[in-house]
């Protein structure tokens, strides 16, 4: 008799953040969770990680809001399971012992059953404290050991002695845990070595213990991962369903159920109402754009083990900047980060550090620039690296970021700093005449500046959809009555679409608030002045997130006049001499190209 194997849907959130970059509102995919539900499936991936600061910095949503429907929809008895990134919780930020036990009574408070909890540099000490706020918060708690494929010619972590060695740490720090999962993201983990991991982790755990696998189709091996691993001795495995599945998402189930038929495996579903709820599920996210790189398999990978999750988070972002031809140098150059980058697998936050620092080294030459998470992470205050990352890059970030190295844990760091923690984002709820419930402090807590604009109804939406379609004539100004004036504008030789409603428009998918006024004939935006001038330029594309210094401010070379946001980095852009701020040009909430006048100084 076939074994039953046991599936998490992951299709609502991974597979959510691995197609769409996370950018997806709660009401369009309520009716296909609806019909999965009916079609048997008990177990979701239903928020965390990604999809819980994108409600608010993409979708203009909110996070405990989405899981309360989640639970509502799929019934009070599905197993609803979110993922937490040990003392990073649901951020990119390390965060204080305060946020991170809130983080567990909140998701408690919302619905949640079951949170699976990873650290990315396989840093055990960062998972303690966190796996037992989530257990006293009663929920499941799913420990996880981080897993993919250093890029070739690398050697001295990841492989079956690495993850059993972390497997131990965890066992002899007695963190409390209902199920251990082996995590592989980026989905270059090869099957060979995922069946020998989990073949020594069934022998280290406890009889009957329950151990999940999960991986992406990314490398084009994720079937036969899932093979190996239940080969093993793996309970459970983590599918999708389309349109959210397949590439860089998890396989399908209707795939996974069509390898295993004939084989000592069952899934044990009824397979036509699974095929009616992908049906319901492709016409709800019909209208949503869905980019051409989280459809395919991606060859490369291995060399630059970027995970599904982070790959179509970054192209999103780099789609609204403007940048995405720039998109095959950076992942080119992501290997030589991994390699000299200290071997933290690649997952989030790690995996978003390496784009970054990709990035950077793209934009303004290799390594002439370190990107503040990336250098952080090699110089110690996210957790130890599995190996010691290299040290002239450890040398350039202790300089540039003007950091020593450090071997303390990151708890103990982030309850000291008094940057961080529930009593800073209480006082700016204070401040804002906000109220200080608890969601709200944990919102401003992870969220920051983001979080409080959602909070202050000042979020804008990023959702990217699909173009209506377009003619050569423009319609009315005006519009037809109840609909938005709809324009398709050439720059360049490039086609945008464009609609006015309002105060609104939309640009190919992006929703922005804008104000026209009339200008004189003649009338000029430059301040006049007298003496030597110098303009501010933009180095990066991104968006203003806020302003330091204003018109008529003296300031010294060297300030901090803004702060861009591009690709999740907060950019200082500084004076370049002493004088006067003759002029800013930006505003909140800007978004600024490569090379744009930002601001003059003299």
């Amino acid at each position: 008799m076939a074994k039953k194997i046991d599936f998490m849907c992951t299709a609502f959130r991974d597979g959510f953040q691995s197609a769409y970059g996370a950018r997806v509102q709660t009401p369009d995919f309520l009716p296909a969770l609806e019909a999965t539900r009916d079609a048997g499936i008990q177990y979701f991936e239903a928020g965390g990680g990604a999809r819980f600061q994108s409600l608010y910095f993409y979708c203009n949503e909110d996070a405990f809001d989405m899981m309360d429907a989640f639970r509502e929809t799929a019934g009070p008895e599905a197993n609803l399971q979110t993922l937490a990134r040990g003392v990073n919780v649901v951020g990119l930020e390390s965060q204080p012992s305060d946020v991170i036990k809130l983080h567990a009574e909140m998701f408690k408070k919302h619905g949640m059953t079951t949170i699976r909890n990873f650290d990315a540099l396989n840093d055990v000490n960062n998972l303690i404290y966190s796996g037992q706020c989530i257990v006293d918060a009663g929920l499941k708690h799913q420990v996880v050991v981080t897993m993919m494929e250093l890029p070739p010619g690398c050697t001295g972590a990841h492989d079956a002695d690495f993850y059993s060695s972390i497997l131990k740490q965890i066992l002899d720090a007695e963190i409390p845990y209902d199920s251990v999962c082996f995590k592989d993201a980026s989905g270059t983990a090869v099957p060979s070595k995922v069946y020998e991991t989990i073949k020594r982790a069934r022998k280290m755990l406890p009889k009957g213990t329950y151990i999940h696998f999960h991986t992406h189709e990314t490398a084009g091996v994720s079937v036969l991962a899932y093979k190996a691993a239940l080969d093993a001795g793996a309970d459970a495995i983590d599918l999708s369903l389309a349109p959210c599945s397949g590439g860089t998402c998890q396989p399908d189930v209707l795939v996974m159920w069509h390898a295993l038929r004939g084989s000592d495996y069952t899934l044990d579903i009824d397979i036509d109402k699974i095929r009616e709820a992908e049906e319901v599920f492709k016409e709800c996210m019909s209208d949503y754009f869905l980019p051409p790189e989280a459809c395919a398999v991606e060859p490369l990978i291995p060399w630059s083990p970027m995970p599904g999750g982070a790959l179509t988070a970054n192209t999103q972002m780099l789609r609204d900047n403007g940048i995405m031809e720039r998109y095959p140098e950076i992942i080119k150059a992501m290997s030589d980060v991994v390699r000299k980058g200290g071997y933290g697998t690649s997952v989030t936050p790690v995996s978003q550090f390496y784009f970054q620092q990709a990035f950077n080294n793209v934009i303004f030459g290799p390594w002439e620039k370190i990107a503040e998470p990336y250098g952080k992470m090699v110089l110690g205050y996210f957790g130890k690296t599995p190996v010691a990352p290299d040290a002239e890059i450890v040398a350039l970030a202790s300089k540039q970021l003007e950091l020593e190295p450090t071997t303390r844990p990151a708890l103990e760091m982030n309850d000291e700093d008094p940057s961080k923690g529930l009593e800073v984002a209480r006082k700016q709820l204070q401040e804002n005449k906000l109220p200080e419930t608890d969601e709200n402090l944990f919102i401003v807590a992870t969220c920051k500046d983001k979080g409080l604009a959602f909070l202050l109804g000042k979020a804008e939406l990023g959702i990217r959809k699909v173009e209506p379609a377009t003619t050569s004539e423009p319609s009315p100004a005006t519009g037809q009555p109840g609909q938005p004036a709809q324009y398709s504008l050439s720059v360049n030789g490039k086609e945008y679409f464009l609609a006015f409603e309002g105060n609104n428009v939309t640009v190919d998918g992006n929703v922005y608030q804008v104000a026209i006024s009339n200008r004189t004939a003649g009338e000029s935006t430059v301040t006049a002045n007298t003496g030597d001038v110098t303009e501010v330029t933009a180095q990066m594309p991104g968006v203003v997130l806020r302003t330091v210094a204003n018109s008529g401010d003296t300031v010294l070379a060297g300030d901090t006049l803004l702060v861009l946001e591009a690709m999740k980095m907060e950019v200082a852009v500084a004076s370049p001499c002493n004088g006067t701020v003759r002029e800013m040009l930006v505003g909140v909430g800007d978004h600024v190209a490569n090379g744009q006048k930002l601001a003059s100084v003299g």
